[in-house]
């Protein structure tokens, strides 16, 4: 089995496990729970929890003390076990604690994976750039292969999604351990983890930081109720038998197809436009895929729901990357690496904890009718004008920065 295949199939699973059961947890929730709306946003803030504390503490650990494919392998192996657990929670808070102990497991092998790779590539003499993304794109492919798998099984409200997650994390676990060796580098002091915080003396990285948790919080919503919104059509009898109502993950992996193709359009777009208008395009497809859910629904409208899966990967895609490039053209190169931390950490961490707290107060306690269902057209209203006016304040306060003015300043 040559080296790019083992580590596509490493990509593949990593993926895979997230995708069995991301995307329609709200489902299981909503489908088997009579729990309120507020711990659902609870349950979800767990990976930005997890994302503040472990991805940092995992790489200090495979930094000085473990080979990474086997801390790597290990916590995929206790995320299973996590996994398996997940529906023998009885209360809600069993749940948080189950889900967010299992979260500490899994996110922090997201930037594993990344590390466990670039360095088997380079002991193969392979080139790091031109061969990496078509590794990483396997990623992508597992996580749609994986709401396939779910949807087609009709697993979407089942404890089945967890446990085809644990299986999958127990097999990988294993495959990790037989993935060459990836030592610690043992205890070396970089002057990047004393200066990063460096930059906040920028006015425009304070800025972009800020908007990068506001957006963070936006992919949370997109996240959580996505599923659990196509799901709610079921219980109108003139949609239950249309595709979107059988198979809401399906349609809902339009979105992750939509990345894929976004990505390769990105050099397109940063040739043409600078960085803030990227970053424009991206917020402006955030406000259509908010918008278009409003009058979106399973029959006439499914064009719309489609749509909004669509762009989307501009929205998620244009910003994460152009960010990305924001940081690596700008950042002093002393505290590049720590400043893609201080991004990741802002997005996944604390931008993920506010937007499922916050949605998930806000809709339990505004958004939910006595029945318990909850009122969808407003619900995706007030995500619209939420996107809106971080696009609006973006285009109004963030300047268009001088590369060399700016790193001057840090």
């Amino acid at each position: 089995m040559g080296i790019k295949f083992r580590l596509m199939t490493v990509n593949f699973l990593q993926f895979f496990i997230w995708g069995s059961w991301l995307l329609t947890i709200g489902a299981f929730w909503f489908g088997n729970k009579e729990w309120p709306a507020t711990d659902f946003g609870l349950i979800f803030s767990t990976m930005g929890f997890a994302s503040l504390i472990m991805p940092t503490l995992a790489g200090h650990l495979a930094d000085k003390f473990i080979s990474a494919q086997k801390l790597y392998g290990l916590l995929h192996i206790l995320g299973g076990i996590g996994l398996f657990f997940v529906p023998m929670a009885e209360t809600p808070m069993q749940m948080f604690w189950t889900i967010l102990i299992t979260m500490c497991c899994y996110m922090p092998t997201i930037p594993l994976s990344n590390t466990v790779g670039y360095h088997i590539l380079k002991i193969n003499n392979l080139d790091v750039i031109k061969d990496y993304p078509k590794i990483r794109v396997w990623g992508t492919i597992g996580f749609i292969a994986a709401l396939w798998t779910v949807s087609l099984t009709h697993n979407e409200q089942s404890a089945n999604q967890f446990f085809l997650g644990g299986i999958v994390a127990f097999i990988l676990g294993i495959l990790a351990f037989t993935l060459p060796d990836c030592p610690p580098h043992g205890k070396e002091q970089t002057e990047e983890q004393g200066n990063a915080w460096t930059l906040l003396k920028s006015t425009n990285f304070i800025l972009f930081f800020f908007f990068s948790m506001l957006l963070g919080a936006a992919l949370q919503l997109t996240n959580a109720y996505g599923d659990p919104f196509l799901s709610s059509f079921s219980s109108d009898p003139k949609f239950t038998d249309t595709l979107a109502v059988k198979y809401p993950a399906i349609i809902m992996s339009i979105s992750q197809i939509s990345e894929t193709l976004f990505i390769l359009a990105i050099p397109f777009f940063m040739k043409r436009f600078n960085i803030k208008q990227v970053m424009l395009i991206s917020m402006a497809a955030w406000v259509l895929r908010f918008g278009l859910f409003i009058f979106g629904d399973p029959g006439s409208g499914l064009w719309m729901i489609i749509l909004s899966c669509i762009v989307y990967g501009m929205a998620f895609d244009f910003f994460n990357v152009s960010g990305s490039l924001f940081i690596e053209q700008n950042a002093d190169k002393r505290v590049r690496s720590r400043a893609q931390g201080i991004f990741t950490m802002m997005v996944n961490g604390v931008g993920a904890v506010i937007g499922s707290i916050g949605s998930g107060y806000l809709i339990g306690t505004y958004f939910t009718n006595p029945d318990k269902s909850l009122m969808w057209q407003e619900i995706w209203t007030s995500f619209t004008i939420y996107a809106g006016i971080i696009a609006v304040t973006f285009a109004i306060f963030f300047k268009t920065p001088n590369t060399a003015t700016e790193k001057s300043t840090i």
